[in-house]
């Protein structure tokens, strides 16, 4: 399970927020991004991440988007659990067949 975030989805958003409306004053956004995270209290490369996610979700950039990420996750998950259920009835399956046949007839 990943561990929860220091700051709250409203700090990223307004983070974010202040990136896109500041950004001409900078020479470039990783310049701007440098002396917001700065004033935030986060790193730059986290505040760069959350930027990138940002323009993901928005159609700007190509990739998942948060959703298809989080949906993604789920059926990873679900996966596992499901392979997990199938070796455990392979090896029930297995099991109960020798059974069979090392009982004696009658």
């Amino acid at each position: 399970m990943a561990r929860p975030s220091r700051y709250s989805p409203e700090v990223r958003q307004r983070a974010v927020r202040m990136v896109e409306e500041h950004r001409e004053e900078y020479g470039s956004q990783w310049a701007a991004i440098q002396s917001i995270s700065q004033k935030l209290g986060c790193t730059a490369e986290t505040l760069r991440r959350w930027v990138v996610q940002a323009q993901r979700d928005a159609g700007h950039r190509p990739g998942l988007t948060t959703s298809e990420r989080e949906r993604l996750k789920q059926l990873e998950r679900e996966n596992r659990e499901l392979k997990r259920a199938n070796e455990i009835l392979r090896k029930a399956s297995a099991f109960f067949a020798q059974a069979e046949l090392d009982r004696k007839l009658k």
